[in-house]
């Protein structure tokens, strides 16, 4: 599958059934994460994309603690074993592309591994490479209520759509096994 204009697209789509599973799931992406890859994170609240960001920054081995960014709207967490830092922003306050230029997240894309939660539609344009993550939690009146800090308590369909050719090659199915 391709996109015009945006070099190879490959999707994956998986079960997680646990925070931890979630969790997981973002130490197996730091794994294959480098300075300037982006990450664009999609999902109801409570869907989880604060647990998979955690994850993501375990295995990254940056500084924590890392929590949603929500009022501060981003965070920037160094390394502590010499790798790229890690940039979280929570776009969910931002209503406009000039809000999020304001951020001059482009300064440090270069550097870091950018992760954005609420950011479709806003940041897909900071790199033509990128890594897409939807979380879908249940709904309807066998769901449970969302946590507020976004464990999940059920299971969550998870997408993963990478964008660009720096993602060639990189086995998406093989991250959510």
């Amino acid at each position: 599958m391709s996109e015009p204009g945006s070099g190879a697209v490959s999707e994956a789509r998986g079960q997680l059934a646990t925070a931890q599973e979630t969790a997981a799931l973002g130490r197996r992406l730091a794994a294959v994460l480098r300075a300037g890859d982006l990450l664009v994170l999609a999902g109801d609240l409570g869907a989880g994309k604060t647990t998979l960001t955690q994850g993501i920054a375990d295995g990254l081995g940056v500084r924590g603690p890392v929590t949603s960014p929500t009022f501060v709207i981003a965070r920037v967490h160094p390394s502590l074993v010499g790798g790229p830092p890690l940039v979280h922003v929570d776009a969910y306050r931002l209503g406009s592309l000039a809000e999020v230029e304001d951020l001059d997240l482009e300064a440090s894309a270069a550097e870091a591994v950018t992760v954005v939660e609420w950011g479709a539609g806003l940041v897909e344009d900071l790199a033509g490479d990128r890594l897409e993550v939807d979380l879908v939690r249940p709904h309807g009146a066998g769901a449970a209520a969302a946590h507020p800090d976004e464990v999940p308590v059920e299971p969550r369909a998870v997408q993963l759509r990478a964008a660009g050719p720096r993602w060639s090659g990189v086995d998406l199915t093989r991250l959510l096994a």
